[in-house]
């Protein structure tokens, strides 16, 4: 048995503690010369980042960036190779000394829940904290939704600015938080009275006009008209959080849109693969039941509006898995979804960890009640050897979807860190494919 599992968190907690006073001190308390940004939320923080990050050095920041795919400071940017979305309480301090050296003035500091209540980020003098959203994952460690919560609402506690998505459950929580509010969404929920949290210049940010498409999302923003080059009503959101940071920092519209529309992509974020077989394949982090729905209703979009132009019809085929360790009442969710969704499934291994793979697969297949296995669904244990099954049923005009890991750079399998990346695993697959035809 592991010796650690039988120490309860709490103490656990108080050691993270002690560990992050001692890194302050170590490097100086650097986050006091830094106006540090922290995001979090179930999901899109790391697009938001990327997002956050791209308006102010469109608007001359010298910035540094830390999030679950990579790490910038002012020029120097690299892979985030950790498999952490918040590091080690020593190496956020490190990260921000380093910043401090290099003269950034702002930090945008993707920051977890599990970095939240175990003090890994104490110390760190948050100006602004945002939240995407707050839906179902890490029960495993938070046990119910309510700790989840409070766990995110750490961030909130004593900054200047709180940026916060008026759609999400409790958003009032969060509100009460600052003295400085930015706020955006598409709707309010009912138990917000928005007007009590008008301040200043900064108003409700909202999006009208939307026009979603595979590769692409336009809408406008008061007389702004912003056309993204990234698709899903999700990306909108995570615009949207990104333009109320800015505005909060006095950056003019017509910059943030400079800085929205130049970029191309997220790795691992409904990131398409380049293919000569005229498949549509999409690689994605979704690993949540939210985040899933709101992958495959984009998807759904897409396949009605091209209905009428196709005369073939077009098959959805999904790659997919569950991560070991992690909550296990998401997976037959997490299998329901895809199932009402897709023509064809394949369920996987992804990062077991200590766990047993094949019941991980199982348990997703719960969830699936409208197909049969080996005839429009598979569980095949081997990733490359799904990836391979998926791209040998695909024809001209399907889509292929592999969720789950995103830019991840490697699977973890029991305490080995085993090398991994789904697009370069595609692109060998597709390759050998062609050599083969």
């Amino acid at each position: 048995m592991n010796i650690k599992s039988l120490v309860p968190q709490k103490t656990k907690n108080y050691y993270h503690l002690a560990q992050a006073a001692a890194a302050n001190y170590v490097y100086g308390f650097p986050s006091r010369g830094l106006k540090v940004i922290g995001v979090t939320g179930t999901n899109g923080k790391t697009t938001t980042v990327q997002m956050i990050g791209r308006i102010l050095e469109e608007s001359g920041k010298k910035i540094a960036m830390a999030s679950t795919i990579n790490f910038k400071i002012a020029e120097k940017e690299w892979i985030n190779k950790t498999k952490f979305t918040t590091l080690s309480s020593f190496s956020v301090q490190k990260f921000l000394r380093q910043a401090v050296d290099a003269g950034c003035e702002y930090v945008v500091l993707e920051t977890s829940s599990h970095s939240l209540d175990q003090n890994r980020v104490w110390g760190v003098q948050y100006r602004t904290a945002v939240i995407t959203n707050v839906t179902r994952e890490h029960l495993d460690y938070h046990k119910n939704m309510e700790h989840y919560r409070i766990a995110k609402l750490k961030l909130f506690k004593r900054v200047q600015i709180a940026v916060v998505n008026l759609d999400m459950t409790n958003a009032k929580d969060y509100l009460d938080c600052a003295s400085g509010i930015a706020k955006y969404g598409f709707t309010t929920r009912a138990d917000v009275d928005v007007r009590k949290y008008d301040c200043g210049h900064i108003e409700t940010v909202r999006a009208a006009d939307i026009d979603l498409g595979i590769n692409y999302a336009h809408f406008s923003v008061d007389k702004t008209r912003f056309e993204l080059r990234l698709p899903g009503l999700f990306n909108v959101e995570n615009a949207l959080a990104a333009v109320s940071v800015g505005l909060a920092e006095g950056i003019a519209m017509d910059t943030m849109k400079t800085a929205l529309e130049k970029i191309t992509g997220v790795p691992g974020r409904m990131e398409h693969v380049p293919n000569d077989k005229n498949i549509d394949i999409i690689v994605d982090y979704a690993l949540t039941p939210d985040s899933l729905e709101k992958l495959y209703n984009l998807v759904s979009l897409i396949r009605k509006r091209s209905a009428g132009q196709n005369t073939l019809k077009t098959h959805v085929i999904s790659v997919m898995g569950s991560c070991g360790e992690r909550d296990r009442g998401k997976r037959p969710m997490m299998g329901e979804i895809v199932d009402k969704h897709t023509d064809l499934m394949i369920l996987t291994n992804e990062d077991p960890y200590g766990e047993d793979p094949w019941q991980i697969i199982n348990e997703v297949a719960k969830g699936i009640k409208h197909k049969i296995e080996n005839e429009n669904f598979w569980k095949i244990m081997d990733r490359r050897e799904a990836i391979r099954k998926a791209l040998a049923l695909a024809r001209p005009g399907d889509v292929v979807i592999v969720t789950g890991k995103g830019a991840e750079e490697n699977m973890m399998v029991g305490n080995e860190k085993i090398p991994w990346n789904d697009k370069r695993v595609i692109l060998e697959e597709l390759s050998t494919s062609d050599s083969r035809d």
